[in-house]
């Protein structure tokens, strides 16, 4: 099996790549657990002066691979273990003592959308749209769609967004704030996103994330918790069976 998470590094700069096209990089908890090794890795450093992330293939993430919760032995054990292995990478990429650069090329739905919201900028390109897609399945919003976006966007319109499913096009991400770039080529925007940083005083933009995350971190932390709680409320319901079996005869 090839590497889910990759890892490399010019000078100053790490960049996280999902490694999982040709499942759409969707979430399973191998690929979780290659991702907080590597953000616990680089944690620790104090050379960074950004992280990238980004990801192979036509799609950023699908969020939960429906396939591993419905094959699951224990699908409460494994809910439990993935959502909070997303939990603490969402935390983690807060955490990162440099700026977070994503650059979300295709979809991200589900719970992958807490990837974008965890980075503090975000290049999106003209193919790349948010939808939650948990009403369609039964699963309780994972992901920070609770616990996170109603602080970007409000409570109201991020309910009216899970109620009716919305498909969040590349424009409207960026009118919500949800993204900050919209370009042909992401991966160039990001690019000169870390030039123009790599020529500022580092220890300001660490201060300045500490100062935006220190107090929002624990709100999060608990709400994110609260999620998963929920998620693992739902899982073994006969709807969410039906929901996933549906869902996966549709896309097989």
């Amino acid at each position: 099996m090839s590497e889910l998470v990759l890892l490399s590094e010019n000078e100053s700069c790490a960049t996280l790549t999902l490694n999982r096209p040709e499942k759409h990089n969707s979430l399973v908890p191998e690929l979780t657990a290659a991702l907080n090794q590597h953000l616990a890795a680089l944690s620790k450093r104090s050379d960074l002066a950004s992280v990238i992330l980004n990801a192979n293939g036509r799609s950023f993430s699908t969020g939960g691979d429906v396939k591993g919760f419905w094959e699951a032995e224990d699908r409460i054990t494994y809910s439990r273990e993935l959502v909070g292995a997303l939990n603490e990478a969402i935390l983690a990429l807060m955490a990162l003592p440099c700026p977070v650069l994503a650059n979300v090329h295709g979809p991200i739905t589900g719970g992958s959308l807490g990837l974008m919201l965890a980075a503090d900028l975000v290049a999106i390109s003209p193919k790349t749209f948010a939808q939650p897609y948990y009403s369609v399945v039964g699963f309780a919003p994972d992901g920070g769609w609770t616990a996170i976006l109603p602080d970007r966007i409000g409570a109201r319109q991020a309910g009216r967004i899970l109620a009716l499913n919305e498909r969040l096009e590349a424009e409207q991400l960026i009118a919500l704030g949800l993204a900050d770039a919209l370009c042909d080529d992401p991966a160039e925007q990001v690019r000169q996103w870390q030039s123009e940083m790599g020529r500022m005083v580092q220890g300001t933009l660490y201060a300045a994330k500490r100062l935006l995350y220190a107090e929002r971190a624990e709100t999060y932390r608990k709400a994110l918790e609260c999620e998963r709680q929920a998620f693992i409320d739902r899982i073994s319901l006969p709807e969410v069976s039906e929901g996933m079996r549906d869902f996966l005869a549709l896309n097989s």
